[in-house]
């Protein structure tokens, strides 16, 4: 059941109790357990915080607490899952269920009240009706069947035939089947494409907003967690723009308070018009224009003449190349200052309309200046620094600490390993199309990456990668299909286990809707092949380097 007054039926509840914060390892949940637990602090409100990176992660972290609380939140995951089946809780165990994964699992949605998911319904989701997946008389009708078969002579005497009492079972078992077949069709469209909802950080964050508890910092959370789902392409850019909209409405209000001047001079957030080019501030012209997908894929910049369309484009600009190979922050002053419109007024000219993007940028102090990008490319390398001497459990904590106004050197240092990450990338890129690695099998494209790169061991890094390949594969190619295709790659995840990690990401020309959670789960069940899909983003499965092949060819069958 859906929750829509968060302050009464939702965070009131909380006060006094025991709670378990389960979060997913991804930016938005970490920007919104950063919200919770502010607000968390107010009310001296006690909680446990697990990070968890899949469904097994979930079932353990709700195992091991299980006898202490009663009050489970959970942060991005769960939402997809039958919770009450797969965890089995005891009867006075709430689950609060704030989760931006679409489509909501039925049985959570219908629940009786013990899974509580946190939000209202937007039309997009498409939710059936209770009675088309659901039917009450279920087992008053089997009780029927059966008495009616034990008890034949009484029906008999009330004037029922034999004859008649078989048919009118025959009646309800036509009508049984039929409606099981309807109901099938129906999950089948509500389960065919995974794709995100809003924000998780920006729901918690209004929810702060009622209790007059919010702040810059927390809207900079907030903030963070929407920029995260556009710049990995889980929203649509007009999306963005509407929630960009509510966003600017209170960084205004934020900023006109007259009883906080403190605001004034310590932290300001801005909106303003920036550029789909990676981290460009912190690094230099050059390096930002290669390593940024969308025009790295509109100039082709891995190539010789893309190149030399690139050099052309920055000596219009104005921009010599000696400036545009130092950093940012190096260049002439002039030219630093006349750099946004000086790129805006030739984005058309060189095919790339959709450079400018409303953005938002955190000042605070007189040097510190980072837009909401640049804390998502940090982070997302911060997350994925996964090593020997990192544990998981270890990133996920700098990851969260580098959201703090006082972490800027884990958040320079973020910076820093995400101007390597998208280095790796782009070099795997450029090796993947010389080579022509990219292969057609008919309803999708396929892209095997043999050698073993902890980059692309991770969801991020092979998803980054992954719509990267698709998207300058299309840019390429003379396929006149190729833009309707998607895309499935498939790196190795452990040599000496023989496993490797599976992404498919939806085509270039569609909205963000993702149809390989459901296809992934037909091919395997068509090939007999043993597949983990385990992790919250279904699009993403495990599975043995020997199988590939077996299943790829049942994919192709699948999406026939």
């Amino acid at each position: 059941m859906f929750i829509e007054n968060l302050h009464d039926d939702f965070y009131k509840l909380l006060i006094g109790k025991r709670i378990l914060l389960i979060v997913n390892y991804d930016l938005d949940a970490i920007c919104a357990s950063k919200i919770l637990i502010t607000l968390f602090k107010f009310d001296n409100m006690l909680y446990s915080l697990i990070p968890v990176m899949g469904r097994s992660g979930l079932e353990r972290a709700f195992n091991e607490h299980r006898n202490d609380v009663k009050h489970v939140l959970l942060v991005n995951c769960g939402g997809g899952i039958d919770l009450v089946d797969v965890l089995q809780p005891d009867e006075d165990v709430v689950f609060y269920v704030c989760d931006s994964h679409r489509p909501y699992n039925v049985c959570n949605v219908y629940s009786n009240g013990q899974v509580q998911i946190i939000g209202t319904a937007d039309e997009d989701d498409r939710i059936p009706e209770f009675e088309e997946i659901f039917q009450d008389s279920e087992t008053e009708e089997e009780q029927d069947d059966d008495s009616g078969q034990e008890n034949g002579s009484d029906s008999e005497q009330e004037g029922e035939t034999r004859m008649e009492r078989i048919e009118r079972q025959a009646l309800k078992r036509r009508a049984r089947r039929k409606w099981e077949q309807k109901r099938d069709e129906v999950m089948f469209q509500y389960t065919q494409y995974n794709y995100y909802g809003r924000s998780t950080a920006l729901t918690l964050y209004e929810l702060a907003w009622k209790l007059c508890k919010e702040s810059m910092d927390l809207l900079w959370f907030a903030i963070v967690g929407a920029t995260e789902q556009l710049i990995l392409g889980k929203i649509e850019s007009a999306t963005y723009t509407l929630e960009s909209a509510k966003i600017q409405a209170h960084c205004s209000r934020l900023m006109n308070r007259t009883s906080d001047q403190s605001v004034h001079t310590t932290v300001k957030i801005l909106y303003e018009n920036d550029l789909h080019l990676a981290l460009y501030r912190h690094w230099n012209v050059q390096d930002s224009l290669k390593h940024s997908m969308y025009p790295a894929c509109q100039l082709k910049l891995w190539t010789a003449r893309g190149e030399k369309r690139m050099n052309e484009l920055l000596v219009e600009m104005g921009l010599p190349l000696v400036q545009a190979r130092q950093s940012f922050s190096s260049m002439d002053l002039t030219l630093r200052k006349e750099f946004y419109k000086m790129l805006e007024g030739l984005a058309d000219k060189y095919g790339m309309p959709d450079l400018i993007y409303g953005s938002f940028t955190l000042q605070y102090g007189y040097r510190n200046r980072f837009s909401a990008a640049d804390y998502v490319y940090s982070m997302i390398a911060s997350l994925e620094s996964i090593s020997k001497e990192k544990s998981p459990e270890q990133c996920f904590l700098e990851t969260f600490d580098s959201l703090s106004r006082l972490s800027k050197p884990l958040l320079e240092t973020g910076i820093n390993k995400a101007k390597q990450m998208l280095n790796v990338i782009v070099k795997q890129l450029q090796s993947c199309l010389d080579m022509h690695q990219v292969k057609s099998a008919g309803p999708f494209l396929y892209y095997i990456l043999q050698e073993e790169n902890s980059f692309f061991s991770c969801p991020y890094g092979i998803t980054m990668l992954a719509k990267f390949v698709l998207r300058a594969y299309v840019a390429v190619s003379r396929n006149r299909r190729a833009i309707q295709l998607p895309l499935v790659l498939s790196s190795v995840l452990d040599a000496e286990r023989g496993l490797c990690l599976m992404v498919g990401v939806p085509p270039v020309s569609l909205d963000a809707r993702n149809l390989f959670g459901r296809a992934f789960e037909e091919a395997a069940n068509k090939s007999r092949v043993m597949i983990s899909q385990d992790s919250f983003e279904e699009s993403i499965i495990q599975i043995r380097q020997n199988d590939q092949t077996k299943f790829l060819d049942a994919l192709t069958v699948v999406l026939s």
